[in-house]
């Protein structure tokens, strides 16, 4: 590959001076060619150049998935609302052919930080981000969720679309999740980085760990793993499925709810969803 590298190198100067503009864009087709050829014949060696470049970068996945997701049309803010309780301000789009294909990933992942009940009647997944004021403004909605309805199961998925301080904080944070698979110490940890005020960073992240008594030194080692590139491009690829371009969104039962729509919707969604399976 970088031998390749270097030819392709070795013909642009070339093409710089050309002495026509014709010869010019000859010259950069033909390179377009060998380069479009090489990586159709190399699929396997530039898929690990790229790699090693997120794991190096890890800054890129957020930058990439944020450039990702604004190409994708927002929920439709005008869809159907039937499906919500009388009286909620929700906005509920039906996604239900998308959660049902994707439904292994979305609620029993091993990817994901489950809290509250594991074995509830009803699942509540949330894609936040640590830096989203949104979801800053809606972590208390959560909290009283899972100490007031003791038959919710909670899916938190890592949505860093933020920056790059938001890449971060997902990293560490799923290091953390790594060494407490059962949730111990992560809610804690969680509650103290999104609760904090600002843009999250790893520096922030790492002194929520210190703070909660996590083991440091696992944690780094942790933190370069491929579980943390895994867990991160399962959520965007889930968001990117789902119609999802922002933070904080949910998925309760077969519909998506964007924005921090308050403790209220969310409730009535779950009873919403409750008494449909009852039915």
């Amino acid at each position: 590959m970088k031998a390749a590298i270097v030819g392709v190198g070795m013909a642009a100067a070339l093409t710089l001076v050309a002495p026509s503009a014709g010869r010019a864009q000859d010259a950069r087709d033909a390179i377009e060619g060998i380069v479009k050829d090489y990586l159709a014949a190399h699929p396997d060696e530039v898929g690990q150049i790229a790699k090693d470049y997120l794991v190096k970068h890890p800054e890129a996945v957020g930058e990439i998935m944020a450039s990702v997701l604004k190409r994708r049309p927002v929920v439709n803010k005008s869809a159907d609302n039937s499906a919500a309780a009388p009286g909620s301000n929700a906005k509920v789009a039906d996604h239900s052919a998308a959660v049902a294909s994707n439904a292994q990933t979305l609620f029993s992942s091993p990817h994901q930080v489950t809290l509250g009940n594991p074995n509830g009647d009803v699942t509540l997944v949330e894609f936040f981000d640590y830096s989203c004021g949104f979801c800053k403004r809606a972590l208390p909605d959560m909290l009283t969720l899972i100490k007031n309805d003791p038959n919710l199961k909670v899916v938190l998925k890592e949505l860093p679309i933020l920056g790059p301080g938001s890449v971060e904080a997902a990293r560490v944070a799923i290091a953390v999740r790594m060494q407490y698979p059962q949730g111990q110490k992560y809610l804690a940890f969680h509650q103290e980085l999104l609760g904090g005020p600002g843009h999250a960073s790893k520096e922030r992240a790492l002194e929520a760990a210190k703070d909660q008594g996590l083991d440091l030194t696992r944690l780094e080692r942790d933190e370069a793993t491929d579980e943390v590139g895994v867990t991160i491009g399962e959520g965007g690829k889930l968001a990117a499925a789902l119609g999802i371009s922002g933070t904080p969104s949910y998925v309760i039962g077969d519909k998506v709810i964007v924005g921090a729509v308050g403790l209220t919707a969310l409730k009535e969604r779950i009873a919403a969803v409750r008494a449909h399976s009852v039915n």
